[in-house]
């Protein structure tokens, strides 16, 4: 096995993460092979047992063995470290070949990555899911490629609905709009449910939350042009009704929906203390874990047309260090439909290309079948700005702010108003 792996899981004395992959005892034997390519992956394992090392390695041996004048050097790090740490060997010169993390605008915006014309193949380019690729470009050309997916959609538990009478015992629920939702959320208030429906618009993903009640508001983060709209008037009625409609109706519990993050709420939805909330596939595994019988829906639209699903992606770039046809090679076999449904059948995660959509939509494998829900919304899904290099800062400005929006007496307006302000200015 040529392959050479090194993982870090936090910064540590000795090598520095940005020499990671250009020094520290990982030189290339000139005479070993004609390229060395340097990747960098996130670690999408919760524990060492489901690391995603095996995947890379597996995945590299593979290509080389295919390619006998290319080695593969794959170092795989923690989601915690992972886009500081290829930000940190950008900056100091060591650029990976290939690096999958999650953003990519501000290196295409800095002329650091190769589009993906000059990468893929016809045939892979085309198999990239439609709102995905072009959720990838920035000013017209493809430089974010989509590594992995996955859809956000309304989970409910079905016994705590049952028992407050707002469907029959082993019956779904299909709510059409929000006068459906709060009289939902009323009745279970009156049956005694600690947090009828959950709002966790805390630090912790405050951007996705927010997105959501925005597109099923009839708005969203931006405009069908891809303009920032943050402060629209449908944006802004949107965080009034959540404001009056479910904070001042007393329907999202005890704790203040701004302090309240994701991870918090879907927590305390396996314990059966939450009726309602947004949620995306890990929430099944979790869910399923702690026994909790539940339902999965699109969250209903303000006036009863059809919701919009959000989606979001992680993503793969190519950095220009002379080796566009080997990363392009490279890139091409990772994209084939066995490595791309390898790595979403371990994660619980949405394939990005067509081909894999449909396997995985035809798959008859039973821990498939609760994620076939969240990948029929995918090739319709609206994503982040992703291509705007201001984005990131754009999301910590919803992270740190929009909780403020939903307080009592609170002025929307003014909230949103701000963020778009910031936003304005980041863009530009």
């Amino acid at each position: 096995m040529r392959v050479k792996f090194r993982r870090l899981r936090a910064p540590g004395a000795g090598c520095l993460a940005v020499v990671l992959l250009a020094g520290c005892g990982m030189e290339s034997d000139p005479g070993s092979a004609e390229v060395v390519l340097r990747i960098v992956a996130a670690d999408y394992g919760d524990s060492p047992a489901n690391s995603s090392e095996p995947y890379w390695k597996e995945l590299a041996y593979g290509f080389e063995h295919a390619h006998p004048g290319v080695r593969v050097e794959v170092s795989v790090l923690s989601w915690n470290d992972v886009d500081a740490k290829v930000a940190e060997m950008v900056a100091a010169g060591h650029a990976p070949d290939i690096a999958q993390i999650g953003a990519y605008a501000d290196y295409a915006a800095d002329g650091k990555l190769y589009a993906a014309d000059e990468l893929l193949s016809v045939r892979t380019e085309a198999d990239l899911l439609t709102p995905l690729a072009q959720a990838g470009k920035v000013h017209g050309d493809q430089y974010g490629l989509p590594f992995v997916a996955s859809t956000r959609l309304m989970f409910y538990n079905a016994k705590l609905l049952e028992d407050a009478g707002v469907i029959a015992k082993g019956a779904s629920w299909q709510p059409r709009s929000w006068a459906d939702l709060t009289a939902a959320g009323r009745k279970l208030k009156s049956d005694g449910v600690r947090t009828p429906i959950a709002l966790p618009l805390g630090p912790e993903e405050a951007q996705a939350e927010s997105m959501q009640w925005m597109l099923a508001g009839g708005g969203g983060i931006t405009n069908d042009s891809e303009s920032y709209a943050i402060d629209s008037s449908a944006n802004v009625k949107t965080f009034e009704f959540l404001r009056d409609g479910l904070v001042g109706a007393g329907l999202t519990g005890p704790e203040e929906p701004g302090k309240l993050d994701r991870q918090k709420a879907f927590d305390a939805f396996t314990r059966g203390e939450v009726g309602i909330l947004n949620g995306h596939p890990t929430l099944v595994k979790q869910a399923t874990a702690k026994g909790v019988r539940f339902g999965m829906v699109a969250l209903p639209s303000a006036d009863a047309s059809e919701p919009q699903a959000m989606g979001v992606a992680d993503w793969v770039m190519a950095f220009k260090n002379g080796h566009p046809k080997e990363s392009g090679q490279f890139l091409d076999y990772l994209y084939e439909e066995k490595n791309v449904t390898a790595f979403t059948s371990k994660y619980g995660l949405l394939p990005v290309t067509t081909t894999g959509y449909r396997r995985m939509l035809g798959s008859d494998d039973p821990a498939a079948a609760p994620l076939k829900v969240f990948l029929r919304a995918l090739p319709s899904s609206r994503l982040y700005p992703v291509g705007k290099k201001s984005w990131a800062g754009v999301s910590v400005g919803f992270k740190k702010n929009i909780g403020a929006a939903v307080r009592p007496g609170a002025l929307p307006a003014k909230v949103l108003g701000d963020i778009a302000m910031g936003a304005k200015k980041a863009d530009g």
